[in-house]
């Protein structure tokens, strides 16, 4: 078997290498626990941003954040992000040890209006940009891989080991160890313990 990192080691122009060192010494001067926090990053509220060691970014990751030392967005180890990632967290984003996200990820706990049967406060006369903020937090586990694409909504759990691919749109939970696609996402394998593989569900008898 070849290994993938064999395909992955970066060749750098000798410009990517000289943003990558600048972006090195940033990252040790405003965010010492990260391992390459790349430039140009956008962070607002940057006071309720808390990562642990070994954070990765892509370039132009944005996190719209509270603010006020309010820990919102909370990022486990050894975490890595491709670029374009947007996260909004105004409750709770919490992502767990261990996780890659690849590219033009959009993570939100927050709506602008409730399109409930209880949203009155947001109907189609309001400007969507007038409709209150509801936020609901997200919670995403350890060793989480989440493709290219994705988007995930407020309330939305995903489980430890769990997989969710390229251009899912993920409204609801994913049990852990499982693999999710779609728009709407849905869960098509879950990892054996027994077997030690990956196998189809049968939706019939499939449970959270």
């Amino acid at each position: 078997m070849i290994s993938g990192d064999m395909f992955m080691k970066n060749q750098y122009s000798f410009l990517e290498f000289v943003s990558t060192i600048f972006s090195l010494l940033c990252t040790k001067l405003f965010y010492r626990p990260a391992r390459l926090i790349r430039r140009p990053i956008y962070i607002r509220g940057k006071s309720s941003l808390q990562i642990r060691e070994g954070l990765t970014t892509g370039y132009a990751c944005r996190f719209d954040l509270k603010g006020h030392n309010l820990k919102t967005l909370i990022i486990g180890q050894y975490c890595k992000m491709g670029d374009n990632v947007h996260i909004v967290a105004l409750e709770k984003v919490t992502i767990g040890n261990n996780c890659l996200l690849a590219s033009k990820i959009f993570i939100s706990d927050t709506n602008h209006g409730d399109y409930s049967m209880q949203g009155q406060d947001s109907a189609p006369s309001i400007a969507p940009k007038d409709r209150p903020l509801y936020t609901k937090s997200v919670s995403i586990g350890n060793n989480v891989w989440i493709g290219e694409n994705v988007c995930i909504l407020p309330g939305v759990r995903i489980g430890n080991g769990s997989i969710i691919g390229a251009n899912s749109f993920v409204n609801k939970d994913i049990p852990d160890k499982c693999i999710a696609v779609g728009s709407p996402a849905r869960v098509i394998k879950r990892y054996n313990l027994v077997s030690e593989r990956w196998e189809k569900i049968n939706h019939e008898n499939f449970s959270d």
